[in-house]
């Protein structure tokens, strides 16, 4: 039987859900404007929809569009590339869930920058994963050329967009659909070309592995950018491109009309609603991010009422593992309890991974994998078990076996983080580079090594012991190193930072979690069914 010290009211020491989620709403509301209006108002005198009114308009209304990477780069040159300058993410065309990869035309004309190939790379590897359409809506000027050496070289370069789009159209057989809805130049072409079908927006997209400029500089010939490359051109003429449609919205309705000719899919389960409300996930993790809480309470706000059952409930009860239902789909989960336990085998600490409880979590994954039951990883994690008692019982062979385990199952994973995600612990908790299908987290995630105090411990330790030892004050030099210490962990540890480097797929509001995670695992339930 688990015994739990209790868990006490705290006063809100540093951080509050709610005002994290609030604020978090402003940023993204801010980066979805784009360039701004005026460059909207452009885009409509243009004869253009803008990426995500394109979005909006192909998309179906419900599930909403789950967009992927919208902090990407955010706090980066000056603000002057919001979202990357793409818009990715996934949402269902006809019923079917589909990725959109939207050039957004607002930002510097579509140009490509690093991260603009960063986002682009992960929406096709979420196609590829979970093996569903993916539709690029172009219109983009090329390459950022300034920030090129970031773009053009290397092996997650531009060029590994094309080897994708290869793999998925030869190897994976994965419908590809490319509108070029404005400006498609130099080796950007190839994205279309590479694709299932083309389609073409009349005296609007271009298409031309050189615009009129470079073509008279470099071969001498005088031409016009629709005779060199428009939708007439390339549909009557070169053959490259396969449908022209008359605007936007025409083009939109053709994909639509791609997705009908598709077999229907799957119908999606429906289940009992929660035990607890959304609105209290706000409240259930501490302000202070160090202090306990039931991981119990957090998973009856999102996971059907009266399906769980937890496995191995009396045994490392640091790790709770359990099958359960989320709106009628069958999972396992398996989350960090935080706090001081007690257990038949002595104390735990919530959040530690210790021998015993990494193997309970092998297991309980490789039972998961034999019955192909999607896994969802909920993440508070501080890290490994150290010390004599530790390594004599072997941690490092039975965390090698939940890592493995892990890797290696081919079932759906889904992580979200809504805490700590440190050290290694993260890593065996279906960290981002095991290629989980996806991974959200909360505004309240710290994901990183360590904390600031120990990072602080392991930097400066033996300096301050030995000033302690010999009675001697800090001097203010170390303190004003301690201090950019702490400061910079804080930073990093912070939700927005990782989002804004790629280090999850989305920041989600807590009161969205159910929802997010029920489309996720219908997308990742699609590709299980060719594993």
């Amino acid at each position: 039987m688990i015994v739990r010290l209790a868990i006490t009211e705290v006063p809100d020491l540093t951080r509050d859900a709610r005002v994290l989620a609030a604020d978090l709403h402003v940023l993204e509301e801010r980066l979805r404007g784009g360039g701004g209006d005026r460059k909207i108002e452009k885009q409509h005198r243009d004869g253009k929809l803008t990426a995500r009114e394109r979005i909006a308009h192909l998309l179906d209304p419900n599930p909403p569009f789950l967009e992927i990477g919208l902090l990407i780069a955010y706090d980066k040159y000056d603000g002057q590339a919001p979202a990357g300058g793409v818009v990715t993410g996934i949402g269902a065309i006809e019923g079917r869930p589909a990725v959109v990869v939207a050039n957004d035309a607002t930002v510097k004309a579509g140009a490509w920058w690093p991260e603009t190939i960063t986002k682009i790379l992960r929406a096709q590897e979420i196609a590829m994963r979970n093996r569903i359409p993916i539709v690029y809506l172009v219109d983009s000027a090329g390459v950022n050329l300034p920030l090129q050496d970031g773009i053009f070289p290397g092996q997650y370069g531009a060029a590994r967009i094309f080897y994708y789009n290869s793999l998925m159209r030869r190897r994976l057989r994965i419908r590809q659909i490319a509108a070029v809805m404005g400006p498609c130049i130099a080796g950007g072409a190839y994205l279309p070309a590479l694709s299932d079908v083309i389609i073409m927006v009349d005296k609007v997209s271009f298409m031309g592995l050189g615009g009129p400029n470079l073509v008279k500089g470099a071969v001498g010939q005088t031409i016009d950018a629709e005779s060199l490359g428009g939708a007439e051109m390339h549909t009557a003429h070169s053959g490259v491109a396969h449908y022209r449609a008359a605007d936007d919205s025409a083009c939109l309705k053709m994909i639509r009309q791609q997705f009908r000719e598709m077999p229907p899919p799957a119908p999606r389960p429906s289940g009992k609603p929660p035990r607890g409300q959304a609105e209290h996930l706000y409240t259930i993790l501490p302000g202070d991010h160090r202090l306990p809480y039931h991981m119990e309470e957090l998973l009856d706000c999102f996971l059907d009422a009266d399906e769980q059952l937890e496995f191995q409930p009396d045994y490392a009860p640091e790790f709770l593992c359990l099958t359960a239902r989320l709106n009628g789909r069958s999972i396992g989960v398996i989350a960090n309890r935080r706090g001081f336990l007690k257990s038949g085998a002595g104390p735990r600490v919530g959040g530690i991974v210790y021998p015993e409880s990494a193997r309970k979590v092998t297991y309980f994954v490789e039972n998961a994998e034999r019955h192909r039951l999607p896994l969802l990883y909920v993440q508070d994690v501080s890290g490994f078990m150290v010390g004599v008692e530790a390594e004599t019982a072997g941690i490092i062979r039975a965390g090698a076996e939940m890592v493995e385990s892990m890797a290696c199952a081919t079932v759906p994973k889904i992580v979200l983080t809504v805490n700590h995600a440190s050290g290694a612990g993260y890593y065996a908790m279906a960290a981002q580079g095991f290629d989980p299908n996806f991974t959200f987290s909360w505004p309240t995630a710290r994901i990183g090594v360590m904390e600031g105090e120990s990072a602080i411990g392991a930097i400066y330790g033996p300096e301050l012991e030995k000033l302690k030892a010999a009675g001697q004050p800090v001097p203010a030099e170390l303190e004003a190193k301690i201090a950019q210490t702490r400061a910079d962990y804080e930073r990093w540890l912070d939700a927005r930072y990782a989002a804004a480097r790629g280090h999850c797929d989305a920041l989600i509001d807590p009161i969205e979690t159910r929802a997010v995670l029920d489309f996720a695992f219908e997308v990742a339930q699609n590709g299980s069914t060719h594993s």
